[in-house]
């Protein structure tokens, strides 16, 4: 094989639709675009636009309330904390603070802080620092020997 005789997969190349480029193109005159009306003008953006009748998302009541400060949290299950602690990526024997969780790579980042659920079994001895957790997740860790310390809202500000 040479350099001259490389070729792409058939059909992995699609060629570009010339629009406007005269009849014989079969995409000449209006290019595709119908005959007048607004969609066929340039500058058009007619997403959720009725004609002048009301929108139907301006129609409909809305309902509820969007906190604009709301915190939100790296959610963790302790079901998952003692997996990476049985395949070593978390050591058990040391205190497991949010930056460990994000160095095992149990958690991508930790936005407002990092919150424990007790989805899972826990049966190392663990001593977990972390910014949230469920009344479920603390009493399973202290079942299973270890301690779970919740830092305060101010603390982690």
């Amino acid at each position: 094989m040479k350099l001259n005789e490389l070729r792409d997969n058939e059909g992995a190349t699609k060629r570009k639709k010339r629009i406007g480029r005269g009849p014989g193109s079969g995409m000449g005159k209006t290019g595709g675009r119908g005959i007048k009306g607004q969609k066929s003008r340039s500058g058009v953006a007619i997403n959720g636009y009725e004609g002048g009748q009301m929108p139907l998302y301006q129609r409909l009541p809305k309902r509820g309330f969007n906190k604009p400060n709301r915190k939100k949290f790296a959610v963790v299950n302790l079901g998952m904390i003692q997996k990476f602690v049985d395949a070593k990526k978390i050591d058990a024997g040391s205190t497991i603070t949010e930056d460990t969780l994000v160095e095992s790579g149990l958690v991508r980042r930790k936005l407002d802080g990092v919150r424990i659920l007790a989805k899972g079994e826990v049966t190392a001895k663990l001593t977990l620092d972390v910014t949230g957790a469920s009344k479920s997740a603390v009493d399973a860790v202290e079942k299973a020997g270890g301690s779970l310390n919740v830092a305060s809202a101010k603390a982690a500000e």
